[in-house]
């Protein structure tokens, strides 16, 4: 499966945000990054800005270019607001979910996790991280896999009941999908507006 495996500390400094979950070496700095980062600065496009507003959304859930085309095409056809139901079904992605019940640290690890085939969906093994949770599926660590210690950790280390679309079991090690979340709900500093004027060009 191809999957961005560059360097994550460098494309995080460029948006500014640990989009690749928390980094002691991610640093503000007054100049970009790479060998010319600090050279004079142009003023971006409004093109370039649009751009970068999909790569971050792109590089945060760890989506890509086709996946996330279409996800947008799926969000432009569904009623209401396109940027907001973009972000509805980036948010419902299996490892996503796994990552919001704190199953994982990270994207990335809930994604290894999900391919590992540690996860269930509804009393079934689902290994696709892009599989599409739905409101009312109950979201599952596989029982032999609740010994893991980097389940176990990760789930003492995290309040996995902060987000009140998520209703989380900690006794069973399982959850459920209760609803698709309102966008000020989600967290992540994404400008979906930007995204949705760069695919209306």
């Amino acid at each position: 499966m191809a999957r961005y495996t560059g360097a994550t500390t460098k494309i995080a400094r460029r948006f500014g945000d640990a989009i690749f979950g928390p980094s002691k070496t991610l640093q503000k700095k007054n100049y970009g990054p790479g060998q010319h980062g600090r050279g004079k600065r142009r003023k971006l496009s409004e093109y370039a800005i649009q751009l970068a507003a999909k790569q971050k959304a792109k590089y945060t859930y760890g989506v890509l270019e086709r996946q996330f085309s279409n996800l947008f095409v799926k969000a432009a056809r569904k009623e209401g607001i396109t940027g907001e139901n973009l972000l509805k079904f980036l948010e419902a992605r299996l490892d996503n979910v796994v990552f919001r019940f704190g199953i994982s640290p990270t994207r990335a690890g809930a994604r290894q996790i999900v391919l590992h085939k540690h996860i269930t969906v509804n009393g079934e093994v689902v290994n696709i991280p892009s599989f599409s949770v739905k409101p009312g599926d109950v979201v599952a660590v596989r029982e032999k896999s609740k010994s893991l210690s980097a389940i176990s950790d990760s789930l003492l280390a995290r309040n996995a009941k902060k987000y009140t679309w998520l209703d989380w079991d900690g006794k069973e090690l399982s959850g459920t999908f209760v609803s698709y979340p309102q966008r000020d709900q989600i967290p992540e500093n994404i400008q979906e507006q930007l995204i949705v004027e760069l695919y209306s060009k």
